[in-house]
């Protein structure tokens, strides 16, 4: 774990460095085709990714994710070793290649994050409330971005396998796909703006075109990620905060049921695709 994290930290400074050398002043407007082929930049971004890809330095976060997932914690002092993710108490295997999914005993879909907040309330007494309050890596929030990294990871190299059977999961689905489409703010953008076509960037990352399965799979299947660029961990929850921020629309309260349905869509779209995540960004 030692020589992971090393390298890890060496890579991050890399892609740092890579990143200090693409357009500062661009934006989402700036989003344009890439060349054909894609450009040195972005070959060379992926080939150290590859070479790197071992010491991920969200490896940091798993192994922390690790322990919080069996620490007894909170009020009652128990651990988070029977929450159950959707394929039982306490499996983590594999778990994650099935969110966002509907929970009967909540009567909603829920992704990782809004299932983790579940179960530390429920079963470890912490105040709902004060963890949707308490903003991205503050508080318990960082504790469940610790614990997404170890769920996510124990579901790498896995065929992505979410499906829309249940009312409330076609329903999260097509409100998903809404969301996706829907045009507004002081820039008349939405998701689809970026992420609805091929051969698009911004500076050096490409934009998969989130609307066919191997865009999605790409999109998908990378999150979530280890974001150099701000040298720390970023759940879907925190990735899709960005998406609308970027889109000038007022910040999403932290797993809202919109941002769940956006998560659906991605999900479902993604079916048949591998889980690459945690993943190593810009």
């Amino acid at each position: 774990m030692k020589k992971r994290i090393f390298w890890g930290l060496i890579a991050a400074g890399f892609l740092a460095v890579l990143q200090g050398c693409s357009s500062p002043g661009s934006s989402s407007a700036d989003a344009k085709p890439a060349a054909a082929g894609g450009s040195a930049a972005t070959k060379d971004i992926e080939k150290y990714r590859q070479m790197l890809a071992d010491g991920n330095p969200a490896d940091l976060y798993e192994a922390a994710g690790e322990d919080i997932w069996k620490t007894p914690m909170g009020p009652k002092k128990v651990s988070l070793q029977k929450c159950d993710l959707g394929m039982g108490p306490g499996v983590v295997k594999g778990a994650y290649t099935q969110l966002p999914k509907y929970f009967k005993d909540t009567n909603k879909v829920q992704d990782l994050e809004s299932r983790l907040v579940t179960c530390m309330t429920k079963m470890q007494g912490y105040d709902e409330k004060e963890i949707i309050k308490a903003g991205f890596s503050k508080g318990k929030r960082k504790d469940i971005e610790a614990v997404v990294a170890y769920v996510v990871a124990e579901s790498k190299d896995m065929p992505i396998n979410v499906v829309a059977k249940h009312p409330k999961e076609k329903l999260a689905y097509e409100q998903g796909k809404k969301s996706f489409f829907y045009q507004g703010g002081p820039m008349d953008f939405s998701c689809a703006t970026c992420h609805a076509s091929n051969g698009k960037r911004i500076r050096l990352q490409d934009l998969p075109n989130i609307t066919v399965e191997k865009g999605a799979a790409a999109g998908w299947g990378y999150w979530p990620a280890y974001r150099v660029s701000s040298g720390t961990f970023w759940t879907m929850q925190r990735r899709l905060n960005d998406c609308y921020r970027q889109q000038r629309f007022p910040e999403p309260i932290y797993t809202s049921d919109d941002t769940i349905a956006v998560s659906m869509y991605m999900a479902v779209t993604a079916k048949g695709g591998l889980m690459h995540a945690p993943g190593l960004k810009r």
